[in-house]
């Protein structure tokens, strides 16, 4: 008798059990939507596709009355700039400092704590902050990014660089190799899929932020036509904007995954 917990499917029952939630889903919306619109055709909380599909034809194929601009696609690129801006900031700095304060016992004992005591402060509380002191113009925005995402990526690359077996140290130290050379040449390669890796699992929590910063100051970008178009309670607008970002992001993180498997394909094996 076998039992569940060794039961594998095969790949192609894999993608059809990974695409049957979201049909399940689809199916569901599109029966309480028509269940809703036939007592009230004006309902807007549950919009039927076709809705959906009017309202995105004109967001981004529809020139703006006002600006002349094709909205859909200035939110998107705005967005994506804040937050591609951001998290490399985040990943350059993190990685500084991860593998400083992993390599290296003194910088470890002066700035792990406070490593620690950032990683658990709420960056949305600093918003405000940063809005006073820089401004509500785009630095305050990647600031807050930077700011929220910094912490896990320092603190995982720190973990990561104190795992490496020490005998890969001795033996560098052993054919001469300087602590510089140790970090560049041991250290360094090992800990870039990790980066990737952290970077891949920021990338919600960079969208929160942004996502947060652009409902209270911006004119553009995709949380602020959310929370703009949430005062109409333009659900055909805003549903389909959040599957718009979690399409981005799925995205992003398929890239982030072909360039760690092509780049580092030993990081497979873990």
């Amino acid at each position: 008798m076998k039992r569940l917990i060794n039961l594998t499917p095969p790949p192609a029952a894999s993608w059809l059990l990974g695409l049957a939630p979201f049909v399940a889903l689809i199916v569901l919306y599109a029966v309480a939507s028509e269940a809703r619109l036939e007592i009230n055709a004006a309902d807007k909380l549950l919009p039927s596709f076709g809705s959906m599909k009017d309202a995105m034809v004109r967001m981004a194929f529809e020139p703006s009355k006002r600006s002349g601009q094709f909205l859909f696609w200035v939110d998107t690129f705005s967005s994506l700039k804040r937050l591609g801006t951001g998290i490399a900031i985040a990943a350059v700095i993190g990685l500084l400092v991860g593998i400083l304060t992993g390599a290296l016992p003194l910088l470890h004992a002066a700035f792990s704590p406070l490593l620690t005591a950032m990683s658990l402060i709420p960056s949305l509380a600093l918003l405000p902050i940063l809005f006073i002191v820089l401004g509500l113009g785009e630095l305050s925005k990647v600031v807050l990014i930077a700011i929220g995402v910094t912490p896990f990526i320092a603190r995982d690359i720190q973990r990561r660089a104190r795992e490496i077996p020490e005998e890969q140290i001795i033996k560098a130290q052993t054919l001469g190799a300087s602590t510089a050379q140790i970090i560049i040449r041991v250290l360094l390669p090992q800990l870039m899929p990790r980066l990737i890796n952290a970077v891949r699992l920021s990338l919600g929590a960079g969208w929160l932020f942004l996502i947060a910063a652009e409902a209270i100051a911006s004119t553009d970008g995709l949380g602020y036509r959310i929370f703009l178009v949430r005062r109409y309670l333009s659900m055909e607008v805003i549903i389909p904007y959040v599957v718009w970002i979690t399409l981005l992001t799925f995205i992003l993180d398929y890239l982030l995954r072909k360039i760690s498997k092509r780049l580092y394909p030993w990081e497979l094996a873990e």
